[in-house]
């Protein structure tokens, strides 16, 4: 059976010692944030997340979720698991208390929620759709529907979703067809099915709150007519009590490779009662707040599968005993040694590790910058914030889950056979993570978007920002001794990406298909230098922290051997993909299509 222990201590460091939260106190989310609060919180996520999540992981992934009578019924224990997270307060602890919610910052809901992931990304799903619903409601809804859906849904008494996809139309959604009727009322009648729809029915709440977008009748073609509509899948009574089914039902449930114990449903929406989210017509506008919402959410799934697959991969790695090391017995009591021994076993732990840690920072790092985004008390700072928060979500939405499923593939292949049979637990990582790539756009998607669509926003603005910032560092650090053996690795990596950003300027324009055939390379790219740039930085960190005396030196001289192991066997690769990038797209687009 597979095991999971939450990363407090790297957590702790990142919150207390390297981004030291407490000097946010100019956000308004953070001035609760004591580190006291914050370590409290984390404990009890521990151990919520080891002692009541983890375990129901696997039986969860074998049993899976049933539809029995048109309603979905979640695996064993999970209801049970549900009311413990609802009566814990977990749901509403980045909501505005004004709504129910406990106020603290976005960065916190984001380590909670890589915790909670880890520990069991079925489970975690359920409130998590219910975070991107809140984050729209709470954006683009009337002071009336703020009151009458938030409370409940921070309190995690009714849960939300997201109904996007169609059977004919999934990223390309000015095709959908699901229709909007306008009621004398200022309602709507919703009618149409939606596909793949994650925790689109359950039995974990009384009532389910789904944000749906539909064309109203008359509405413009493509994107432009598209509309956001509230439609619960119960109606509410005017005193807030649940009632009858409101045309709501689940068709079917998909039968699908990974994510087992999560209900992925076929929606029917039959002239169901809406409400208007935001503006007619705007309804992309407002999804794309939920969308950033869950990209980052997809974002911290890859970070901890891949945390929880490297856990069990260490602990398989020290205990398996196999083959003798290459300078000789190292266990000489015993026939073999620990595979641990072996450069190869440990080539795949320590790109692991230098990942998970670099991606956390990262992680936190985009969690600072939602915070600022919402109540930094300069506006300067907060439209800054905001540009890079857009730059970077494709970032890590896209390289975070792709590393995520290659990291549980080495963690599996560290296992050998057995990482194969179900029993042990790598397979279920493996086949969970491969979802994250696909979901909330996929990360072809997501590249296109970095390129096309970010980069050039604001006439460039956010990219400089970014090359200002790194730029800076390396100008600041130059003559610093301890970081020698990174600052010059790091100029050329940035070197790199700068001119890989003003090859796509001047051959992306001229044909397109250079621009879509180095899209992929290109966030790659951006993703190794921003990870450069931080476990530079965090280096540096630990060696200030080991030089005064604080902390626990066996975790900081631990921190600069993996920023050591990054930057001479990760960081190299940066080379060859600007090569990549500037070798255009001919070769990509010579064969003729037939002769695939």
């Amino acid at each position: 059976m597979p095991t999971y222990s939450a990363p407090i201590k790297d957590i702790q460091f990142l919150l207390h010692d390297y981004f030291n939260l407490q000097k946010y106190n100019n956000i308004q989310s953070f001035k609760e944030a004591t580190p006291e609060l914050i370590d409290a919180i984390l404990e009890e996520a521990a151990k919520i997340s080891e002692n009541v999540f983890q375990p129901l992981n696997l039986p969860a992934d074998t049993q899976g979720c049933r539809l029995e009578n048109g309603k979905v019924i979640t695996p064993d224990g999970f209801k049970d698991a549900y009311q413990q997270y609802l009566e814990g307060g977990w749901q509403g602890m980045t909501g505005d208390e004004k709504y129910g919610g406990q106020g603290l910052p976005q960065t916190l809901g984001l380590v909670l929620n890589e915790i909670m992931v880890s520990a069991n990304w079925g489970f975690a799903m359920y409130p998590g759709l219910t975070k991107g619903a809140t984050e729209s409601i709470y954006a683009w809804g009337t002071d009336e529907q703020k009151q009458k859906y938030l409370p409940k849904m921070f309190s995690a008494e009714w849960s939300g979703t997201m109904n996007l996809t169609e059977p004919h139309c999934g990223t390309d959604l000015g095709l959908l067809r699901t229709k909007a009727e306008p009621q004398t009322d200022g309602s709507y009648k919703i009618t149409g099915t939606k596909i793949f729809i994650s925790a689109g029915d359950h039995d974990l709440t009384e009532n389910i709150i789904h944000l749906v977008l539909a064309r109203i009748t008359g509405a413009p073609e493509g994107v432009k007519g598209i509309s956001l509509f509230i439609v619960p899948r119960n109606t509410i009574n005017d005193d807030g009590t649940v009632g009858d089914n409101n045309g709501v039902s689940c068709g079917s449930l998909e039968e699908k490779m990974g994510i087992h114990s999560n209900a992925t449903c076929v929606m029917n929406f039959d002239a169901a009662t809406g409400y208007l989210l935001g503006e007619e017509h705007k309804g992309m506008k407002a999804m794309f707040t939920m969308m950033n919402e869950a990209r980052l959410g997809v974002a911290i799934q890859g970070l901890a599968i891949a945390e929880v697959a490297q856990q069990n991969a260490v602990i398989y790695a020290n205990d398996r005993i196999q083959g003798r090391a290459l300078t000789g017995p190292q266990n000489k009591d015993a026939k073999a040694d620990p595979i641990m021994v072996h450069p190869d076993v440990r080539r795949m732990l320590m790109t692991n590790r230098a990942f998970v840690e670099g991606a956390r920072a990262m992680a936190v790092w985009a969690g600072i910058l939602v915070d600022t985004t919402r109540s930094h008390s300069d506006e300067k700072e907060r439209v800054k914030a905001e540009e890079l928060l857009a730059l970077l979500t494709p970032v890590l939405k896209s390289y975070f889950t792709d590393q995520g499923v290659e990291a549980a593939s080495r963690a599996l292949q560290c296992f050998g056979g057995h990482g194969y049979i179900h029993e042990w637990g790598m397979e279920q990582f493996l086949r969970d993570s491969r979802i994250a790539p696909i979901y909330e756009g996929t990360n072809g998607v997501q590249a296109m978007d970095l390129i096309g669509r970010k980069l050039p926003a604001n006439g460039g603005s956010a990219v400089r920002a970014y090359f200002d910032l790194i730029q800076t560092f390396i100008n600041d650090n130059k003559t610093n001794e301890g970081l020698a053996g990174y600052m010059p690795h790091l100029e050329k990596a940035l070197g790199r990406l700068q001119a890989s950003t003003m090859w796509l300027m001047q051959n992306g324009m001229s044909n397109p298909n250079n621009a879509g055939s180095a899209a992929h390379y290109y966030l790659n790219l951006m993703a190794l230098v921003t990870l450069a740039y931080f476990w530079a930085d965090m280096a540096k960190k630990a060696q200030e922290m080991i030089a005064s005396g604080e902390g626990n030196k066996e975790f900081l001289n631990n921190k600069i051997i993996t920023a050591n192991f990054f930057y001479s066997h990760i960081l190299p690769e940066t080379s060859s993909l600007k090569v990549k990038i500037e070798a255009g797209s001919e070769s990509v687009m010579a064969l003729d299509a037939q002769s695939f």
